[in-house]
């Protein structure tokens, strides 16, 4: 896989390419942009893979595996883009949120960034017992724990 282009100025959190007075071929570096724009806005992956499909759609993302091979390989945690003809590479920033849209066991789920991907943790419904309220305060617990790790509720 060649090489992603390098814009020598562009914008420091996702690598925007600006245009700069007199250039030629404008609509190179305006494409660009667009095409990081639209893979950025509400981003939603296909599946997690190690590898490049054989076959992707247009727009089709993924978010490249921690066992990344081949053409991906060094790549892990950034999200590819397929634009029609190249893979566009997106490198993640802390608080960046994704949706799976896989049909895996990670269907419908929104994962965050924080240095890596963290998917959110499956929480086990209270059973059973003769204490109630010992077991209804786990649960609030865990509940409580989860939403402080996706930022929807602040650490105490």
């Amino acid at each position: 896989m060649p090489n992603p282009v390098t814009f020598p100025s562009a914008s420091a959190r996702f690598s925007m390419p600006f245009l700069f007075a007199g250039q030629s071929q404008k609509e190179f570096f305006v494409n660009e942009s667009v095409a990081r724009i639209d893979a950025l806005l509400h981003p939603t992956i296909v599946e997690e893979r190690g590898d490049p499909p054989a076959s992707p759609s247009e727009g089709d993302a993924y978010l490249i595996a921690t066992t990344a091979t081949g053409n991906w390989e060094g790549k892990e945690g950034q999200i590819a883009v397929w634009q029609g003809s190249y893979w566009l590479l997106i490198e993640p920033r802390d608080g960046m949120m994704l949706r799976d849209a896989s049909s895996g066991a990670g269907a419908g789920q929104l994962l965050l960034f924080q240095g890596s991907w963290i998917r959110p943790s499956a929480i086990a419904a209270p059973t059973g017992g003769t204490s109630e309220d010992t077991e209804a305060r786990a649960a609030i617990e865990s509940i409580l724990s989860a939403l402080q790790v996706y930022g929807i509720l602040p650490s105490p």
